[in-house]
Parts: structure tokens; sequence; C-alpha cells
């Protein structure tokens, strides 16, 4: 039995749509503000001083070493048959060299354990709490990012755009920002225009648009049973099966936002 209910996930929500279509300068700020997290490790995004990096193995010391003079001599040839190169010069080379390698890297790691020793017993009760809960947060993330990915694959529909979505895009194509007018400018402009609309010059937009979520409501429910016959349960929202699967806790972070 399938049942109507919220599609799991909202993936295309009335402000993604709005960022994704109208709102160019915030989307490429929330990208930069994405970007600027991604390049610090979770230590640092708690507060805490870079990690201590492992050393280098004796076989990828060899590998540095002679990667660049190499690649100098052979600029054409592709990474991964460089790759094959630097192993062949490293299962010939002199066992002398292997042998001075692997002392340094003994006592480099050495270093490492005291090093990585010491940074840990720095780290707080909070900050580890916080740690553990951005790595589930970026576990959840990479689940959502492949499950979008499956349904997309799988072909379910899309969702229509809301009726205001509609009206902006309408507006875009009649009456497009000016070369030098900001979209900020052009956006609040446009939804003051929406805003004066008579509920019968709403209302063409917005009968339009439910007659466009009807259409959508059974493709889903037409779709959701053809997943279920092919066993795909997994993409089905939790509220169209008869026993749908306890909800994941949400960890601290998300619940304070």
């Amino acid at each position: 039995m399938i049942l109507t209910v919220p599609l799991l996930g909202k993936t295309t929500s009335l402000l993604g749509s709005l960022v994704s279509k109208f709102r160019p300068i915030t989307a490429a700020n929330l990208c930069l503000s994405s970007t600027t997290n991604a390049t610090k490790s979770l230590e640092e995004q708690v507060g805490l001083p870079p990690k201590p990096k492992k050393p280098l193995t004796p076989y990828f010391r060899f590998m540095a070493e002679h990667r660049a003079k190499l690649r100098a001599e052979n600029p054409k040839v592709p990474a991964i048959e460089l790759v094959r190169m630097i192993s062949k010069k490293w299962e010939a080379c002199d066992p002398s060299i292997k042998t001075r390698l692997q002392e340094q890297y003994s006592i480099d790691r050495q270093k490492y354990i005291e090093t990585r020793t010491k940074y840990e017993s720095n780290i707080s009760d909070k900050q580890r709490k916080e740690i553990k809960e951005l790595k589930q947060e970026i576990k959840e993330t990479k689940e959502k990012r492949i499950m979008r990915k499956r349904v997309k694959e799988l072909g379910r529909p899309k969702k229509p755009a809301s009726a205001f979505i509609k009206f902006l895009s309408k507006e875009k194509m009649k009456s497009p920002p000016l070369p030098q007018q900001p979209w900020r400018d052009w956006f609040k402009q446009t939804t003051a225009k929406w805003a004066q609309l008579s509920q019968d010059e709403k209302n063409v937009h917005l009968q339009e648009s439910r007659r466009e979520i009807e259409v959508y409501r059974k493709e889903l429910t037409s779709w959701e049973e053809k997943m279920i016959r092919l066993g795909n349960v997994d993409v089905i929202r939790h509220g169209s099966l008869i026993d749908p699967p306890e909800p994941k806790p949400r960890s601290q972070n998300k619940l304070k936002k």
C-alpha cells in the first residue's frame, strides 16, 4: 500500500530552487563556505591545531625522491605509467637504499607516535564529542549524495517547481536583470512584483502548479510501486511502507542549528 506523505529528503525544496536558479551570489557564498570547511581537518574545525602527519613509508619516500626527476625526463608519460616506472626502479634499487629509507622511517615513526600521543592527550572531551558528530554528519551527507544519485538513475519523477518559482522563471525570461543590475536587486524587485499581484492573477500560477503536483504525485506513486516490485525498497519514502524503519537519531550539531 502506498500512502501520500511528505517527500523523503525534500530534494527540491523552495529554498534550494531559489538558491540554484535565482541567487547565484548566495550559491557562490555557500560553495565558498563548504570549500573553506573542506580544506580544514575535523580537528581544525573544532579549534585544534592540525593533526600530526604520519611519516612516509620507505616506498613512498623513494617515490618522492624520484618522481620529479622522472617527470622531467618523461614529460608526456601518463601518471599511471610514471608510477609503474618508479615501482620498477624500487624493485631494482640497491638494498642499501632500502635499508637507509627503512631506518629513517623507523626514526620518524617513533617521533610521530610520541607527537601523536601528546596531541591526543590535549583533546578535551567536548572536542572529541564535536569531532565524532562532525564525522557522523560527513557520513550522512555522503549517504544522501549516494541516495540522490541512485534515485536519479532509477528514474524517480522530478517534483515540479512551485507557483512562485515558475513566476520568477517567467519574469526572468520577460524582464531579465539589466547588465549592471545585481541579482539580489532583481530578485527583490521581482518578489515585490509577485506580492503586488491580485489573488486572481496569483491563482493562475497556483492552479497550474497544483495540476502539475497532482500529476507528479500519481507518477511518484506509480514509480514507488514499481520500485517495490523490483526490490528497491531503500529508495521508497518511509511513510509509503507499511512498516517504516526507525528514524536515525540526529546529531547534536544539527539540533543546535
